[in-house]
């Protein structure tokens, strides 16, 4: 099994061996991990301190250095069982929870062996198996609900090496700069985003989910290609003669609570996860809390570039929520009926892309509106878009195939076999207001922007949650007079950049919605 080139790619990143064609825990781990399994009247794990004390035991006995943990670490893991959550809590989290996680984790290399046994088999040939999927490299991972519980318990007692995980654009898997929460002067979002994780690792242990979940990175290539949808410039999105998508607007409730089928927007880092297992508590992070198989995703996918996107399709949700930020708090059990697909992954579809943080004026510039229309464009598209024929236009004079009103269904050929979701035709986008917030990004802008790139996907609608926003309280009047004006993907293209290049030479002052009204109007 060592020679699968997958499996060598992630290797290094796992805290197993490969000996004799098999994956083991090293001997040492393996008697600590029996006796953990136990439970508490062998193995003296009652208390968090204790548990902090056995993480720093395995960390030796996998040769890493306890002194690598994010400062006060341990102290988080003793603080937050033994006092931050009640007696009953923490009686069954060592008596229940924490063997349960260790017998999984006594499974992992079983478990690991059984993927790869079928990786190659499960997509009709398409290869799935667990593997580092890289900057560039358009790609599916598939993972069992049970090999994504094994590998999240390893993050819970900081078992993956981390060294060189930097250097390769990789996110810090562990969960120790997570409980590293005594130092803050105010811990409680902390607090709960691990009680959100906690909660989760309960309802897996007393009943183990049986579904998939996928994570496929997703590419809009750069250079034109006769069988590729590519990275339209400037000329491309000025020349589409799309028709807009319908747009919902909804000024109340969340993206992951949307009622019907449509791609759920997370508004991520360049890194998958962004401070997830950190510090802070934007919409990213509350997203995979309470979604936390996404996780699992950032031990195998490193940061993304400008023209890519990373969707996932099957996780579900745990754990209800109130608040933002500094106000967000666990909220109780979570019961998930989504719909399963033909591969048992649950119609949950979650798509990751990155705005351009901190833009400033800069946002305004021709290059910026290029990048951030093809980035949403990337995650927008149809899953199977990078592999399907779209016929050649030889009268195009760029290096990229010119955007027309049916550039989502000029197709000679496709394959079956990429395309795993048969219903995407079907499915709309819910998101929000995307790059704004802490990123900085003008709101008035953004939903624009993203409004182009859903309407030239093929996309049939676009449900947008303000969140309150003040900024976007007259998006329905525009919304309404651009379909007046029956505006085409190009006509509202143009716009944008005319508005854009009048803000950059300050001939206005106005934001795009009053600007685009008084031009429609004049």
């Amino acid at each position: 099994m060592e020679q699968r080139t997958d499996l060598r790619s992630i290797l290094q990143y796992l805290p197993l061996v490969a000996q004799s064609s098999s994956l083991v825990w090293p001997p040492s781990v393996e008697e600590e991990l029996q006796t953990m399994s136990r439970g508490p009247s062998e193995s003296m794990v009652n208390s968090g301190e204790a548990l902090a004390l056995h993480i720093t035991n395995i960390q030796k006995s996998l040769s890493l250095n306890a002194s690598d943990l994010a400062p006060y670490a341990l102290q988080g893991y003793a603080l937050f069982f033994d006092k931050k959550i009640s007696r009953e809590e923490s009686a069954n989290f060592f008596g229940e929870v924490v063997p349960a996680l260790c017998r999984l984790l006594l499974q992992l290399p079983s478990l690991l062996e059984k993927h790869y046994q079928k990786a190659d088999h499960v997509l009709d040939g398409v290869t799935s198996g667990l593997r580092l999927l890289g900057p560039q490299e358009a790609g599916i991972v598939l993972l069992s609900q049970e090999l994504i519980a094994a590998l999240l318990a390893c993050s819970l007692f900081c078992l993956f090496p981390e060294v060189d995980r930097r250097l390769n654009n990789l996110q810090g898997i562990n969960f120790d700069e997570l409980f590293s929460f005594p130092y803050m002067r105010d811990c409680t979002k902390q607090e709960n985003k691990i009680k959100c994780l906690i909660h989760y690792f309960g309802r897996i242990c007393r009943c183990m989910p049986t579904g998939f979940v996928s994570f496929e990175r997703k590419i809009l290539p750069l250079e034109y290609h006769p069988h590729f949808v590519s990275y339209p410039e400037a000329d491309s999105w000025a020349n589409s003669v799309t028709p807009l998508c319908s747009i919902e607007v909804h000024t109340s409730g969340a993206i992951e609570d949307q009622p019907g089928e449509a791609l759920e927007v997370d508004f991520a880092d360049e890194f998958f996860g962004g401070l997830t297992l950190s510090y802070d508590t934007l919409q990213e992070e509350i997203r995979f809390v309470i979604n936390p198989e996404l996780i699992a995703g950032m031990i195998f996918l490193p940061r993304m570039d400008a023209n890519e996107a990373i969707e996932i399709v099957g996780v579900e949700r745990f754990s209800c929520y109130t608040g933002y930020g500094p106000s967000f708090q666990y909220a109780g059990d979570y019961t998930d009926k989504k719909d399963l697909d033909i591969f048992k992954r649950r119609k949950t579809r979650v798509i990751a892309i990155d705005a351009m943080p901190g833009p400033g004026m800069g946002q305004y510039k021709l290059d910026a509106l290029i990048r951030e229309v093809n980035k949403a464009f990337s995650g927008y598209m149809h899953q199977c878009k990078y592999k399907i024929g779209v016929k050649h236009h030889p009268e195009a004079s760029s290096s990229h195939v010119p955007l027309t009103s049916d550039s989502a269904s000029q197709v000679i050929e496709s394959s079956d076999r990429w395309c795993i979701d048969h219903e995407e035709k079907k499915i709309g986008v819910a998101t929000g207001n995307w790059g704004c917030g802490v990123f900085g990004g003008d709101p008035e802008l953004k939903i624009m922007l993203q409004w182009l790139a859903i309407s030239q996907s093929g996309r049939p609608f676009m449900s947008y949650y303000t969140f309150g926003l003040q900024a976007l309280q007259n998006l329905n009047q525009v919304i309404e007079r651009v379909a007046l004006q029956e505006m085409t993907v190009g006509d509202l293209w143009k716009k944008l950049v005319e508005y854009s290049s009048e803000r950059l030479s300050r001939r206005t002052w106005l934001g795009f919605f009053s600007w685009l009204m008084t031009s429609l109007s004049t």
